[in-house]
């Protein structure tokens, strides 16, 4: 009889709650009205951006699988130790806690349950009874309708941690600048007692309060055994120190850019590392400020194997207006100087146009009206593609591009990610060799990256998810090729070598743009690539704002930072050092021994030795292998002004352009067999020639004067546009005339060079 009363009990007690559940639903709506926070973090979870709710509540997403163990046992063991034994409510806690109201006069110790508190965050009661027993009733209502786990979870998310900080995520991060799930002993317990008083344990303000509440938990552990003593004893000598930040800004222009993307994601994981990004934004910040009002710059380091983004500075200052800090100048178009430069080579390498010491030609060049000059405004004659790169030469970059085609030369770009962007109607042409369009660093970054990948360009990736992707550029001779001409520049002091030679780890190219609006340094390992912008925002002149100057010292610093173990790249099977030999350029097996007038060690693909390429000249001015012919004394003649009988002679001659900077035993008039005498009138009156002072004249100012007046000189034997040279350097790039001011005493050599690549030269003194 008693049993079937309790069963009746039972069932009327049961029946009477489902009809109060029914009439009396729980308002879960309250918690999915409240929004998370987005919060941006990196590949360790730890935050670096976050933007509140629309309340301006700080709440990030967690689940009990997510916070650290030390947390939950420290929580349910302190709060509510038979948390997975009630139904939602402790009766024996409610007797004890009544009882010793009964004999003290006062609570004790509370009777809450962890879900009887999740019930008071989801709708709060009234301290009275009346209230008590509500919320009791909505604690059996949630255990009723969820599992322990999810009235748990609830808990991690809403609970008070002080202002507007809500559930045990957002804690973490204010409190300690760390995620719930890397807490320590001492930590877990702090934040476990928190949220019975939020705001008067805070630590931040509170910390010897929170330190007798934290240590009151970590006794209470200690004493049921949870953790042993001497764990206990060292989380107490651990102190109380705590910042309340409950808005970090790390890597703020990514974060913006992410939360544009997915906004309905509480949390975004990136693929950055938050150490290397705070380290860098400090870096980049005084960098800026130390190189001038309104500057600003921005710094991209990522991981080769992944292609994941580790660093992303947009900017100097997110927070300086002068600066434009909130201008992300990483995903900024402008213009990319010689930075492109490097792919031509790469291009020409895997075309076979070039090997790393083909002769190429640093002289004044017109390619149908289009007239490029070097930076400095010097030309240095005969180089090596290796030392052109190296020096980024413009004449010989646009000399291959102009071999390779520009319009094959953009796609190979655009194929692997680039879009290079040309001026409005404009097509793809020469000048894109010396920064004609506009590129962003990121993209700039991608197809870097193919050097220190095997050819291959990379997409960047910015959270873990994001699938790799990777596009071919280049194949992994030439990459290889390259990678090692560039590497053999120092990052401590430029050098420019025109043999191979053993360099840095780093293989990078700078690269400025007109008016020095934008300094480059882009480099590249086995581990990285890493991208350097400087210069200003608003795209204004910036003076001695060069890639060597202005970006190298800040792509050093950066590279110190990384400072990744030293590993050298495995050179392809079919990349080989062979001896060669200019003018020719190929290999000196495959030449007579007096037609090899220097000798290189070069770095071919395939075995090919391609020739020495002057695409651009006439076919009379180029190194080649020519043939002349001899009268039976071995004099030079012409058909035009000798009749007799002749034979023919081959040898090697160089570019006739080059002569103003060649030994005078390798000018063609000194390889090639002097003129019979029959022809020698007939030679000389088809030649260039300087007019307006004799050779090596000696010049006197006049008397009574100490200064020279000034000279003019012209030229006879052709027309166009002339480049005069003086002791090597370029005077003048205008008509037939010239004219010499102010020259000191001392010995001068003039030079001058026609359109057609006629050169005549004299020299002089000047006399006091």
């Amino acid at each position: 009889m008693p049993l079937l009363v309790v069963l009746c009990f039972l069932l009327l007690s049961l029946s009477l709650f489902l009809l109060m559940d029914r009439l009396w639903p729980l308002p879960v709506e309250s918690f999915e009205q409240r929004h998370f926070a987005q919060v941006v973090v990196d590949k360790e979870g730890l935050p670096l951006r976050a933007f509140a709710d629309g309340q301006g509540v700080w709440r990030y997403p967690t689940t009990v699988d997510q916070v650290s163990p030390l947390y939950l046992q420290a929580l349910i063991n302190y709060e509510d130790r038979y948390y997975y034994q009630h139904l939602g409510i402790n009766p024996v806690s409610i007797i004890r806690a009544a009882w010793q109201r009964i004999k003290h006069g006062r609570f004790i110790s509370g009777a809450s349950t962890l879900t009887m508190q999740v019930a008071r965050i989801m709708q709060n009661h009234d301290k009275t009874l009346t209230g008590k027993v509500g919320q009791m009733f909505r604690a059996m209502q949630l255990e009723w309708h969820y599992s322990k786990t999810e009235i748990l979870n609830y808990y991690l998310n809403y609970a008070p941690f002080g202002g507007p900080l809500e559930g045990v995520e957002a804690a973490a991060h204010a409190y300690l600048g760390k995620s719930a799930a890397q807490l320590s002993h001492a930590e877990a317990a702090l934040l476990a007692v928190m949220p019975q008083a939020p705001s008067y344990y805070r630590p931040d303000r509170y910390p010897e309060r929170a330190r007798q509440a934290r240590d009151k938990v970590l006794d209470r552990l200690a004493g049921d055994g949870i953790w042993s003593s001497k764990t206990v004893r060292e989380a107490k000598q651990e102190p109380v120190y705590a910042q309340y930040k409950t808005r970090p800004m790390r890597a703020a222009l990514l974060a913006r850019e992410l939360r544009q993307q997915n906004p309905q994601q509480a949390l975004i994981k990136t693929t950055l590392n938050r150490e290397l990004q705070t380290e860098l934004e400090w870096l980049v910040k005084d960098y800026a400020e130390d190189s001038g009002q309104g500057m600003s710059a921005a710094v991209m380091v990522v991981d080769n194997k992944t292609m994941a983004v580790r660093a992303y500075v947009g900017s100097a200052d997110f927070f300086s207006d002068t600066r434009a800090g909130q201008v992300d100048m990483i995903q900024a178009l402008r213009s990319p100087g010689s930075t492109l430069k490097p792919f031509i080579y790469g291009l020409a390498l895997d075309q076979g146009l070039i090997h790393s010491q083909s002769l190429l030609l640093d002289v004044p060049t017109s390619f149908d009206g289009y007239r490029p000059h070097n930076f400095s405004e010097h030309f240095s004659g005969p180089v090596s593609a290796s030392a052109a790169l190296l020096r980024s030469l413009n004449m010989p970059a646009v000399q291959l591009l102009d071999a390779i085609g520009p319009e094959p030369f953009y796609a190979a770009l655009h194929n692997a990610g680039l879009n290079l962007q040309l001026p409005d109607g404009a097509q793809p042409n020469l000048s894109m060799a010396l920064g004609g369009g506009g590129v962003t660093m990121a993209e700039l970054i991608e197809v870097y990256s193919a050097l220190g990948r095997n050819g291959q360009a990379g997409k960047l990736r910015f959270i873990p998810d994001q699938a790799k992707t990777e596009r071919p550029l280049l194949s992994p001779g030439a990459a290889w090729i390259v990678q090692d001409i560039l590497s053999q520049g120092n990052l401590g002091q430029r050098l420019y070598h025109d043999d191979l030679n053993t360099g840095t780890n780093l293989a990078f190219k700078t690269g400025t743009s007109y008016g020095g609006r934008d300094a480059w340094a882009i480099g590249v390992n086995q581990h990285y690539t890493l991208g350097v912008w400087v210069g200003r925002p608003d795209g204004a002149f910036v003076s001695d704002n060069t890639g060597r100057l202005g970006a190298v010292p800040l792509l050093r610093q950066v590279h110190h930072i990384l400072s990744p173990e030293s590993i050298s790249p495995v050179k392809p099977d079919n990349v080989q050092l062979t001896t060669i030999c200019w003018p020719l350029g190929t290999a000196e097996n495959l030449q007579n021994k007096s037609d090899c007038h220097r000798k290189k060690q070069a770095y071919t693909l395939n075995g090919i030795t391609p020739p020495s390429r002057q695409d651009h000249l006439s076919h009379a001015l180029q190194s080649a292998r020519v043939s002349v012919l001899v009268n039976n004394q071995g004099k030079r003649v012409t058909p035009q002004c000798y009749k007799g009988q002749t034979q023919r002679q081959e040898m090697a001659v160089w570019p006739l352009v080059l002569e103003p900077w060649l030994p005078g035993r390798w000018h063609r008039d000194e390889l090639l067999p002097e003129f019979a005498e029959d022809c020698l009138l007939w030679h000389s009156q088809n030649r260039l020639e300087i007019v307006g002072i004799h050779p090596n004249a000696t010049l006197y100012p006049e008397a009574g004067s100490r200064q020279l007046p000034t000279i003019e000189l012209n030229v006879a034997g052709s027309g166009g546009t002339h480049y005069w040279f003086l002791n090597d350097q370029l005077i003048s790039s205008h008509d037939k005339k010239v004219e010499l001011k102010n020259l000191t005493p001392g010995q001068y050599q003039l030079r001058v060079i026609d359109q057609s690549a006629q050169q005549a030269s004299l020299n002089f003194q000047v006399a006091m």
